[in-house]
């Protein structure tokens, strides 16, 4: 990643201590390297998929069926390229060369989740991404904006999480309403099949392979992965239920968690939009590989994002 000259950092106790006085930090000076890394890794990952989601939206947008329809699902896309300006702008504080990030990345270096490489072909599938998609945002954001021990994204979340709330409402809304005939109730149905379990995998790594501790451990954000995927399916799973959706969960009274019903982690046909369960589980590693690799849409919704700067520099080239 690339990045401008740090200021003097903290050690690593002089950080835990200051943690354990419950002050945020508030600025580099205050960070130890270990912080550092790990503050610019998680912010680059919720800069990414704000980012990316714009374009993925977009695609489907334009199937909306009326025009206040088009301009609620573009006030959503405006909202997410606001809230990546916001951690893009707080990676540029902690000395992060955006511009370079932004727009000289290749696009498979991108840090979103998978389920932005795969085409959003329709409204249905548009609502269905407000519904599920935005509600991983708004567990993960939420959560961070809760618990995170650095002060500037906190204040900044404030903003974020009211409106991740009206995305997954828009969502909610939108599917009840199309669900009220039986060929819309077909169409989210054939979304959800697809679209649940990529919303699943949206956590990460379970927590016996998760890689960055200090996520935990100097307080970025306050749940696990999987404590997370569950704090999902509370509400996901309840959503589908009402609307007489099937997906493959249920909750165990037992246990108290939601337990998936299908092979998991599994085989994903991202261009059929079709989870190969026949197949059976897969390993961690295969998703890993999956997710390295990207999907069909990656080349295409990074190169809408810089593609206006390349031309810009271009006319100003011809101008020289």
């Amino acid at each position: 990643m690339a990045s401008l000259a740090p200021a003097t950092l903290q050690s690593e106790e002089a950080v835990l201590e200051r943690l354990r006085k419950q002050q945020l930090v508030e600025s580099l000076e205050h960070m130890s390297p270990i912080y550092l890394e790990g503050i610019k890794r998680i912010l680059t990952v919720s800069a990414d998929t704000e980012l990316i989601s714009a374009p993925a939206y977009y695609r489907a947008a334009v199937y909306a069926p009326t025009l206040n329809n088009f301009g609620s699902a573009v006030s959503i896309i405006q909202d997410e390229l606001g809230h990546a300006h916001i951690a893009y702008r707080l990676l540029r504080d902690l000395g992060v060369d955006t511009d370079k990030l932004i727009f000289e990345r290749a696009p498979r270096d991108f840090k979103y989740p998978y389920a932005f490489d795969v085409a959003l072909d329709s409204w249905v599938e548009m609502v269905v991404a407000n519904a599920f998609y935005d509600r991983a945002g708004y567990t993960l954001l939420g959560d961070i904006y809760r618990s995170t021990t650095f002060g500037p994204w906190k204040r900044a979340l404030v903003k974020v999480d009211k409106e991740e709330t009206f995305h997954l409402r828009h969502g909610e809304q939108n599917m009840r309403k199309i669900n009220h005939t039986p060929e819309g109730h077909e169409a989210l149905q054939h979304a959800v099949d697809w679209m649940f379990m990529l919303t699943v995998e949206w956590f990460g790594l379970p927590d016996n392979l998760k890689k960055h501790g200090e996520q935990l451990d100097y307080g970025f954000k306050g749940h696990s992965n999987d404590e997370l995927r569950q704090i999902w399916m509370t509400t996901a799973v309840p959503l589908c239920t009402e609307l007489n959706l099937k997906v493959p969960a249920h909750y165990d009274e037992e246990q108290q968690k939601y337990l998936i019903d299908c092979p998991f982690p599994a085989h994903f046909d991202a261009k059929a939009k079709r989870w190969l369960l026949e197949d059976g589980a897969c390993s961690w590693n295969d998703v890993m590989q999956r997710w390295k690799g990207r999907g069909p849409m990656n080349e295409e919704f990074v190169g809408l994002v810089q593609r206006g700067r390349r031309e810009m520099i271009r006319l100003l080239e011809q101008e020289a």
